[in-house]
């Protein structure tokens, strides 16, 4: 199986994933001064199970965490329950939001 490649597309606000060749998914968001808002996330069905929501979501709190300058409301369920397996993840997110 084929590794799945995963980007920031700043200009679309969202992180890509593709896999073959192909996009495989994507987790949108947003920007506020303070903090990425991940609204939705969305893995093509032919792609389920092959690690594409999990290489997304990694990377992507990955790119916050070395960016620095923002915190994460994840308001997108996907993201929201991929951090709560993960709590390396948990101190990225924005405690005084309501999400």
């Amino acid at each position: 199986m084929a590794d799945v490649v995963t980007t920031h597309n700043p200009a679309a606000h969202r992180y890509e994933a593709h896999l073959d060749g192909e996009l495989a998914g994507f987790a949108e968001y947003e920007l506020t001064d303070a903090r990425v808002v991940f609204t939705h996330t969305v893995v093509e069905d032919r792609f389920e199970g092959k690690g594409v929501g999990s290489a997304l979501a990694r990377f992507a709190l990955d790119d916050v965490r070395a960016d620095g300058t923002r915190r994460v409301l994840p308001r997108c369920p996907f993201i929201r329950g991929w951090i709560g397996k993960h709590p390396e993840y948990a101190d990225l997110v924005d405690g005084t939001a309501n999400g």
